[in-house]
């Protein structure tokens, strides 16, 4: 396993972790805080593979993707996590988290010859729709689609900026760590600045 997937995989239990608590808001049992953990953390690569005709989706037979959610929702059950600390450090890994899946969503797409455009787009499915999913099996109008800070719209940033990096020849890791530091830029932008798309 080397260091991008070791990365990706703490992204994947921390989405599954923001999963869980979304469990908690709705009173579920831990059956149900599984279901939406794993909702999240996976339903974003799922959704994708299944566009680009990817087979198997990208979490069968990895017994580490079940684990991780296990874990996650473990954790979530035995502690509280109600300070301010904490929901700053879910912020932060959930921003370096959305950067990463951008990028591996982009790569993925692209090794199977998807064009550069669509690949973005299969970058921000991959980094949001997870979300996405927990929130409509939760019966939630999704965040994704609520106006409120640049979520979607920092992944798509990120992801041509990737892009137009790899284009001019810039190693994968470097193109990975600007990526992310320009999702999590944007993110904390628009959160302090309250920066939001305009209204129709």
């Amino acid at each position: 396993m080397n260091l991008i997937q070791i990365i990706l995989y703490i992204g994947i239990f921390v989405f599954a972790m923001t999963g869980a608590l979304k469990a908690r808001t709705h009173q579920m049992d831990i059956f149900g805080a599984a279901v939406i953990a794993f909702a999240t953390a996976y339903g974003g690569g799922t959704i994708r593979d299944l566009l680009i005709g990817v087979r198997p989706v990208n979490w069968v037979n990895d017994y580490l993707a079940l684990a991780l959610v296990v874990g996650a929702v473990i954790i979530v059950s035995l502690f509280r996590f109600n300070s301010a600390r904490f929901r700053r450090t879910i912020f932060f890994t959930d921003a370096i988290g959305l950067g990463m899946f951008t990028v591996f969503g982009i790569e993925k797409s692209m090794r199977i010859d998807i064009n550069d455009g669509y690949a973005i787009i299969m970058g921000v499915i991959t980094a949001t729709f997870g979300g996405l999913l927990a929130d409509i099996i939760c019966g939630e109008v999704p965040d994704l689609l609520k106006k409120g800070e640049l979520y979607a719209t920092a992944c798509a940033i990120g992801g041509v900026c990737y892009v137009l990096l790899k284009k001019a020849g810039l190693e994968y890791n470097t193109g990975l760590f600007i990526c992310v530091i320009i999702v999590v830029g944007i993110r904390i932008l628009s959160k302090r600045k309250r920066l939001t798309l305009p209204s129709i």
